[in-house]
């Protein structure tokens, strides 16, 4: 905790419902087995004495500032909140948390953090990370923790480029993005990081932006009601290296025009005016059309507990091309056990049949010699 300062070299110490779902969907919550606080909780109290370095305009200050404010909300005790990165921009996070935190290795946060969350269930445990980090050297670290449901809320900041090392094309970036490490376009085919997220069975996708404090706090909200995995992508800016990515999304201008927002058992109705809604065709894809011209049945109704995955992975392929029509909201949230509630399940079970375990006498056990 940074109420003392640092500790050793792998710990350190330092809206209202505008999205539905979690907790109201979700069967349980997992958070009832973390301590609560009886202190009143403020923003302050979870800010460090650490200076915040990240550049001037970096989209990560919003970020923390609104992780930093909607935390006191939950009344845990801090000593019981963690944090872990990997290596990146975003994976200063720990630093500046007046929780305790683990600042890992490159791309094994997900990992690190399985056995946090597994060990120690009176942890609320969240992952930090980047597009980078999690999706390129991390990839599978990610796909396998929420194809497990191990309880953690993964928030994964996407900017689509590589910040920390100066400017090389991440697998976010787009097809033909010319950078310092691809002169002539990226050949690479990008990421979409929601539809992964759904192909490995997540069972909580959710996007939303750095800059809409409101529909950050109320995605995170629920994510962190969740049971199991929760995967929240975050759209961020990084103003030096690949400034204004999500621009269309910003400008109060055209934002309301290209933005869909996902609420759960809502029909899906968006646009400046309210005349643009999402129908889906017999081939299970959506298209847009216009409120005036179809009969209101038609118009989609989003339904992020359907434990089908497919209309959650056709909303996450909406975007084509890029900020045309993009969803933001919770794409999916259904109720499965979590691979911690499971694994104890067993523990307990072999205590019962098998008695408590010795950990000497396992490994004085079996095809064992000795060498004089």
């Amino acid at each position: 905790m940074s109420d003392n300062g640092s500790t050793d070299g792998a710990t350190n110490g330092n809206g209202n419902g505008a999205v539905n779902g979690g907790a109201e969907g979700n069967g349980r919550s997992l958070l009832s087995l973390v301590p609560k606080t009886d202190v009143k909780q403020t923003l302050k109290d979870f800010k460090t004495d650490q200076e915040v370095r990240w550049c001037p305009g970096c989209g990560d200050y919003a970020i923390l500032a609104a992780v930093q404010a909607f935390l006191p909300e939950l009344g845990l005790r801090r000593e019981n909140i963690t944090f872990v990165s990997g290596i990146g921009c975003s994976s200063r996070f720990p630093y500046y948390m007046n929780t305790y935190g683990f600042h890992s290795i490159h791309g094994r946060a997900p990992a690190i953090a399985t056995g946090l969350a597994t060990s120690r269930p009176d942890l609320s445990v969240w992952v930090v990370t980047g597009d980078g980090d999690a999706l390129s050297i991390g990839g599978n670290h990610l796909i396998h923790a929420l194809r497990r449901n191990v309880n953690l809320k993964i928030l994964l900041f996407n900017n689509r480029i590589y910040g920390l090392t100066k400017g090389q094309y991440s697998p976010t970036s787009e097809l033909g993005k010319i950078t310092k490490s691809t002169p002539m376009g990226s050949l690479d085919a990008p990421f979409n990081p929601l539809s992964l997220a759904i192909g490995a069975e997540g069972t909580f996708v959710a996007r939303t932006i750095d800059s809409d404090r409101k529909h950050l706090q109320s995605v995170l909200r629920a994510a962190a009601q969740h049971r199991g995995t929760a995967l929240v992508e975050i759209y961020q800016n990084c103003n030096i290296f690949n400034d204004n990515a999500f621009e269309p999304l910003k400008d109060a201008s055209v934002r309301d025009d290209v933005t869909v927002r996902l609420e759960h058992g809502e029909p899906i109705v968006f646009g400046a005016a309210r005349d643009k809604a999402l129908r889906r065709s017999a081939s299970g894809s959506f298209e847009v059309v216009r409120v005036a011209d179809v009969d209101p049945a038609e118009i989609a109704v989003h339904d992020a507990h359907n434990p089908d995955p497919s209309m959650a992975f056709a909303l996450s392929r909406l975007d084509q091309p890029a900020f045309t029509h993009t969803p933001i909201g919770i794409f999916r949230d259904v109720d499965r056990p979590s691979y911690d509630e499971l694994m104890q399940g067993q523990l307990d079970e072999a205590a019962a049949t098998q008695g408590a375990g010795d950990l000497a006498a396992l490994l004085g056990s079996g095809d064992t010699w000795r060498i004089d």
